[in-house]
Parts: structure tokens; sequence; C-alpha cells
């Protein structure tokens, strides 16, 4: 049983935590609905509250969210269907080289982002030599540098899943007749479904929010939201930039809502695989 002051020292330090993450959101939504003469300055509270610099956000900012968007949700599925395998291949396996491989698909958390963007764009510029291609600048090649930072989330939370994955249920499975495959779709890849959303979740906004990757592989009319915003800001800022910045807050925060109403917040935090029902 927690004693009086423990649960006040909890409530105010949780208070202070909810406040020192969510002010700076609050800053940029409020003031986003100043009405009054532009100004260089954030101004909050907001004078005149009004959703005027709403209706001047730019049209490449809403084309750039759309390419995030997308760029993102393929960059994420593309790197479940790496993660989910290869998961599940170096947990079950035993061999020399499973730790060299393990840390092979982790590598990309430990090098900076910056460093990855430069080496991509450098490897595109060497097929570019010897072929003729270039896909900096391109979906796939934006495509592949996600896919490149995203694949150590999934790849990390499901190996999580797995480690406590109890055998008996497959096991189990087998002994009522179903095969290798049936076994996997239907026991296997339920149970470790919460290592996947989490990992999925965690991938969809790392790739969406990239900056140091994306500012390497973007292209005029080809550019992602997170770098139309870094060069909006380094151009000439004004409040339509907040406007935009607190469409996309709501749209994260709607997100993770739907996801913890569709999935449960307990299922994307639970990593016991034998807990699954």
């Amino acid at each position: 049983m927690q004693t009086w002051t423990e649960k006040v020292i909890l409530f105010v330090w949780c208070g202070f935590s909810y406040v020192f993450l969510l002010s700076p959101m609050v800053v940029v939504m409020g003031a986003s609905l100043h009405g009054g003469e532009f100004s260089a300055a954030i101004k909050f509270p907001p004078d005149e509250p009004s959703f005027q610099w709403y209706s001047k956000i730019p049209t490449e900012q809403f084309e750039a969210l759309a390419l995030s968007l997308l760029v993102a949700a393929v960059a994420t599925f593309i790197a479940a269907l790496i993660a989910i395998p290869a998961a599940l291949g170096l947990v079950r396996s035993n061999f020399k080289l499973k730790f060299a491989i393990t840390s092979v698909f982790r590598a990309p958390l430990q090098i900076p982002a910056i460093v990855s963007g430069i080496a991509f764009l450098q490897l595109y510029y060497l097929i570019f030599d010897t072929s003729g291609l270039m896909l900096a600048g391109t979906i796939p090649g934006m495509l592949l540098g996600h896919v490149f930072i995203a694949t150590p989330f999934l790849f990390g939370t499901i190996v999580a899943v797995l480690q406590r994955f109890d055998h008996r249920l497959e096991e189990a499975s087998y002994s009522l007749g179903a095969g290798r495959w049936r076994t996997l779709y239907r026991v296997t890849l339920p149970t470790i479904m919460p290592g996947i959303y989490s990992g999925g979740l965690y991938a969809f906004m790392v790739s969406f929010a990239d900056v140091p990757m994306s500012i390497f592989l973007t292209a005029p009319g080809f550019v992602t939201y997170p770098v139309e915003l870094f060069y909006a800001m380094e151009n000439d800022f004004d409040p339509s930039i907040l406007a935009s910045s607190s469409i996309v807050i709501v749209f994260c925060l709607a997100m993770l809502l739907v996801v913890q109403k569709v999935v449960g917040l307990e299922t994307l935090l639970r990593s016991g695989g034998g807990s699954a029902r």
C-alpha cells in the first residue's frame, strides 16, 4: 500500500511530466489561433483567436504531408515483411553467426541518421554512375531509406515478444492436427501481434517524422512534410506553419487513440507472448 506522501509525490511527478511533454504542443496549437497581425515571434496566448492561418496553409505542405503518410505507411509494411520472418528465424535458430546477424538488424539504431542519409545518397550516385538509374528524389529511393530506419523498431519489439513466447501453444496446435503454416497463421502470428502493432506504430512515427534521412533523398517537387516545414522555417516563418503543425499534432493524437481503441493499450504494451488468449 502506498503512503499518503508517496501518492502526493507520484501525483506531482506525473503532473510535471505531462506538463513538460504536452506544453510545447499546447503552445504551438494555441499560437496557430493568433488572429492579429503577422508577427515574426510566436504569440501565446493568441490575440483575437481565429482560424485565419489555417486557410493560408500552402498547398505544398498538404502535398508533402500526403507524401510522408504514403512513404511511412508503405515503409512500415515492407519493414514488417522483413522483420517478422527475420525475428522468427533468429530467435528460434542456433548458429554461430546469430549474434552478428542480430546486430546487423539493430545497427541502424546506432548509426546517426544523417550519416545514413549521406550513405544512401552516395550509394544512389554510385548506382547512377554504373547503370544510369537515379533513385534519389524518387519514391523507391525514399522507401529504401525509410525501410532501413524503420525495420529495427519492428524487429526489436517482435524479438522481445518471441523470447517470451509459450511454445506449448504451438505444440497444442500440432497435436490437434494443424500443420506448420496453419499454426503460424492461426497461433504464432496472433500471439506475437502486440509486438507487431507496437513496433509498426514506432516505425511509422519514425519514418513520418524523419528529417536527416529524407533531406538527402528529396528533390524539388518531391519533399516530405518534415523537410518542407524545415525549409519553410529556414526561409520565411509565418503562423500558417503553426497551423499546419497543429493539424499534424491532432492527426497523430487521433491515430494513437484509434489504435488504442481498436487494439487496446494493454495489448500494445504487453510483451509476454504466452499471455495472449
